[in-house]
């Protein structure tokens, strides 16, 4: 009985058995406005597990790319105009029932200020971005908070680590539309 063997073929055998595919975003920000385009894509590890884009938003469960939304094309869906009920979240289903992770997307009005932050998840100690912007402007000085304390006062974006973003963090300007 080699137990080394058997234990280097149970991963790939797991991965036969259950597929995995990863949902991806494209911009990568869960925060989104109203007229933005937005792609979502399943990267495979079995392109022939059938991956199919689904969401739940406050007015539908389990819907699929192409019924009522979206533009499917084979794994991806591709949203050219969304719209605040395009809010929800989104994954990938194989026709065997396996899913992705999820992705919740929030589709904020025109008038409003977005923190445009990297879909998690990331990985700690990775670099991330955080920028705070409104529709017309793709970047403002702004204040970062994290639990309501000050952590990086006035820049136009925040250079940040990915343990830092675990954490709710918020955003104020002093810039009125």
């Amino acid at each position: 009985f080699d137990v080394t063997h058997q234990s280097t073929e149970l991963p790939s055998l797991l991965l036969e058995l259950f597929p995995t595919a990863r949902l991806t975003l494209s911009p990568s920000s869960s925060q989104v406005f109203e007229g933005d385009f937005v792609s979502l894509s399943c990267e495979e590890d079995d392109s022939s597990a059938g991956w199919t884009l689904r969401r739940n938003t406050t007015t539908e469960t389990r819907t699929q790319c192409g019924a009522d939304w979206g533009a499917s094309a084979g794994s991806s869906c591709k949203i050219s105009y969304v719209l605040p009920w395009d809010s929800g979240v989104y994954w990938c289903e194989s026709r065997e029932g396996a899913t992705s992770q999820s992705i919740n997307i929030t589709v904020s009005g025109k008038m409003t200020v977005i923190l445009q932050s990297p879909v998690l998840p990331v990985m700690e100690g990775e670099n991330i971005t955080l920028i705070c912007r409104t529709q017309t402007s793709s970047s403002l000085p702004a204040d970062f908070y994290k639990h309501g304390s000050l952590i990086i006062d006035r820049p136009t974006t925040a250079p940040a680590q990915a343990e830092d973003f675990d954490d709710v963090m918020a955003v104020t300007t002093e810039h009125h539309f």
